[in-house]
């Protein structure tokens, strides 16, 4: 599989790393996402750590992103607190992401080595949920 590459969205990571600057404390709050929706609006969250399996800031972005009628995500991306800079969705967050936006690009890389790539990339042998279901009918 070859990555195919888009433009990084620097207003995008620049808005994820000002979060996390700002609004990340403690051990509770210590990644921020942000992601772009079809309508150009930037969405942000921040993670809810818990030992139990609290929720990764990228899938807080999305309650964040439906809950002010963004449904459509083009482009997101994580930054870490302490000015740890982009970490790449993990992958429970990799397969939420496919399922909900096939077409979703997520920024990965450090430095100048930010890129842009398709989240069915970040999983080798994707399984895409929808491809499995039966028709009801």
């Amino acid at each position: 599989m070859t990555t195919e590459n888009h433009p990084v969205d620097h207003e995008l990571v620049e808005a994820a790393a000002g979060v996390a600057r700002s609004r990340c404390r403690g051990d509770n709050h210590t990644m921020a996402a942000a992601a772009r929706a079809r309508d150009g609006r930037i969405v942000t969250a921040v993670n809810a750590y818990h030992f139990t399996g609290g929720p990764c800031a990228e899938l807080v972005v999305i309650g964040a992103a439906a809950a002010q009628g963004a449904h459509e995500l083009e482009t997101i991306v994580a930054v870490g607190d302490r000015e740890r800079g982009v970490v790449p969705p993990c992958g429970r967050c990799r397969q939420v992401l496919l399922d909900y936006f096939p077409a979703l690009r997520v920024i990965v890389g450090a430095g100048d080595r930010l890129r842009a790539v398709p989240v069915a990339e970040l999983l080798p042998e994707t399984y895409v949920w929808a491809d499995h279901q039966l028709d009801a009918g």
